[in-house]
């Protein structure tokens, strides 16, 4: 079952709410409605045209067996991109975007394999056996402060087959890399911005939490669609 898009929510949720005009982005001219006052207003008939081609996408990554990495390092939504990420175990980068995040696969490995290793050593307690308490709590810091840059990743297996960015500009290299790679990109897109290298216009206010909030329960609920999708593993030769 596709996922339904309520435009009366999306209203509702201030999805259509752009930027001042002055700030506004030539290349988003197609997607704006109108002006009221001195700001754009965002043609949400554009918003869910856009959705209606994301989720089914979405869904079909997922249902492939392939992750979709969510991205929103913007303070005012970073909360919500990394529990909407984990709810359906999906990966995430929601503190800092990392260069070479993607594209510098062997130092972002290593640092990954390190950041489980101590976990693993810190939970059996190997480190605290073989270290004095000050050298502990050293180590936790390491812990912590990997976690921070690598965490949302550390379950990253290696066949991303999407990424979905909650503000364009904020993440302009998460967007770069994932072009570098040929990774397609799903991005909510506010009147500032540049949507020539988006794969998928999702054209929206990316500042307003409760809009943010709604089209991230999209594009989770179509990650999930797909994920659930997902033939069993084959087990008939074991008796």
């Amino acid at each position: 079952m596709a996922v339904d898009v309520d435009i009366k929510a999306l209203l509702e949720a201030g999805v259509h709410f752009g930027h001042k005009t002055s700030r506004w982005h030539p290349k988003m001219a197609p997607y704006i409605h109108s002006k009221r006052q001195d700001s754009h207003i965002i043609d949400l008939t554009k918003t869910v045209e856009g959705l209606d081609k994301a989720l089914p996408f979405l869904t079909k990554v997922a249902a492939s067996g392939k992750q979709v990495l969510f991205v929103g390092t913007k303070k005012q939504a970073k909360d919500i991109v990394r529990e909407a990420a984990q709810k359906i175990n999906q990966p995430f980068v929601t503190e800092r975007w990392v260069g070479g995040m993607l594209t510098n696969v062997n130092t972002v490995t290593q640092q990954v394999k390190k950041l489980k290793d101590l976990e693993k050593r810190m939970a059996a307690g190997d480190l605290e056996k073989r270290y004095n308490k000050l050298e502990v709590q050293r180590f936790q810091e390491e812990i912590d402060e990997l976690n921070v840059k690598y965490g949302g990743i550390k379950d990253l297996n290696g066949k991303l087959g999407a990424i979905v960015i909650i503000d364009v500009i904020t993440d302009a290299n998460a967007v770069k890399e994932a072009k570098t790679l040929g990774v397609p990109v799903v991005g909510l897109v506010d009147t500032n911005a540049n949507p020539s290298d988006i794969d998928y216009v999702v054209p929206g206010n990316d500042d307003a939490i409760k809009g943010v909030q709604l089209l991230l329960d999209y594009f989770t609920a179509a990650v999930a669609e797909g994920a659930g999708s997902q033939k069993p593993a084959d087990n008939s030769e074991e008796k």
